[in-house]
């Protein structure tokens, strides 16, 4: 089985992501549906459990197609995905090629966090 050669998004969903709770005036469910519509194949968009940096909810990550992965690029992690505006950019960006291919655009680059495994190294 080959990998598909477009980026995965990976959309956490579970504890904080994704929570009406925590962000009662984001549309979870609606935000999902906009990003799967965006990005068509050759991307792949998929939910996630908990990814552990809740305090920056909700998170997307772009993990770079395999040519880009291959030529080393690495995922990108966006935190405080609260609004249609950085997701269609998010999406614009992965259509464009995302990690590795395509510049981030300084507007994107305000959402990128670190998780907490590569924090300390």
């Amino acid at each position: 089985m080959t990998a598909a050669p477009g980026c995965l998004v990976t959309v956490c969903r579970d504890c904080c992501c994704g929570s009406a709770r925590k962000h009662p005036a984001v549309d979870h469910d609606a935000q999902l549906r906009r990003l799967r519509a965006a990005l068509r194949a050759p991307h792949r968009v998929r939910v996630s459990v908990c990814l552990d940096l809740c305090a920056q909810s909700n998170l997307v990550v772009v993990h770079p197609a395999p040519a880009a992965r291959r030529a080393g690029a690495r995922p990108v992690w966006f935190g405080l995905v609260l609004h249609d505006s950085v997701v269609d950019d998010i999406a614009a960006w992965v259509r464009a090629g995302g990690p590795g291919v395509a510049p981030l655009p300084a507007a994107l680059g305000l959402s990128v966090v670190t998780p907490k495994f590569r924090a300390g190294g």
